[in-house]
């Protein structure tokens, strides 16, 4: 069945606009016909389409059911976007394909972009989400200086990754060795450049755990996905138990 997402479905019982048109002028779909629409809210929406209109597709909801996020935590990758947009906006998708619950893009010392476009990474997340058959969205932050996130309070594990032979690397973990399964976790994934000594002593500071992703000096965006991938492994393997 095809899927759709409107954060206001239940009120509205109307499709937006791109959607509108993608069901009724490319899907050819008709009035009768049944569809699945998502809020982002973890809400699923069976419906049935009541008025084919390219612009405003209306439906009547035949049944609602919640579907909480499967992996039984709250993952939150804070990520430096790399200079290359191409390459974030994959991360991005495969990240929520995966599962996670917020993306926040760094600003870093070493940050080789600065200003990141969130309108269409959110275009990407919502298609990724439907793709994915999902029914919760992702929060996605605006640019945001390291050092806020690293002050900012958070339940959980927290974990800092860096591959720079000048900085401390002795006291760093596995995320194996560092996260608890089950529990929330906060992973940060530098820019290209790495994050600076000052970043990675304030984060030590402030209580982050320094972890490593192996032996391998990584692309910024596969060491954030390697990162959640790990997370969901090590949660799985657990809940397997």
């Amino acid at each position: 069945m095809h899927r759709f997402y409107c954060p206001d479905i239940a009120t509205t019982l109307t499709l937006g606009e791109e959607d509108s048109k993608h069901c009724v002028k490319v899907l050819r779909m008709a009035e009768g016909d049944t569809i699945e629409v998502v809020d982002g809210n973890g809400n699923l929406y069976a419906c049935r389409i009541t008025m084919a209109h390219p612009k405003r597709c209306a439906v009547e909801v035949l049944e609602s059911s919640h579907q909480p996020p499967h992996w039984g935590c709250r993952i939150v990758l804070g990520i430096a976007p790399t200079k290359n947009l191409d390459r974030m906006e994959w991360l991005v998708e495969k990240c929520v394909e995966m599962g996670v619950d917020r993306i926040i893009p760094l600003r870093c010392h070493n940050s080789e972009r600065t200003v990141v476009k969130t309108e269409r990474l959110k275009k990407i997340m919502v298609s990724a989400m439907k793709q994915s058959l999902k029914a919760t969205l992702p929060l996605l932050d605006e640019m945001t200086p390291v050092e806020k996130v690293i002050a900012e309070p958070f339940d959980g594990v927290r974990c800092i990754a860096y591959c720079d032979m000048l900085l401390p690397r002795e006291q760093r973990q596995t995320i194996a060795t560092a996260y608890q399964p089950g529990r929330d976790v906060l992973l940060l994934i530098g820019p290209e450049g790495d994050f600076s000594p000052e970043e990675v002593q304030a984060s030590r500071e402030a209580g982050f755990v320094p972890v490593t992703l192996g032996e391998s000096r990584l692309r910024t965006e596969t060491a954030g996905l390697m990162a959640v991938a790990a997370i969901h492994t090590l949660s799985c393997v657990e809940a397997s138990r």
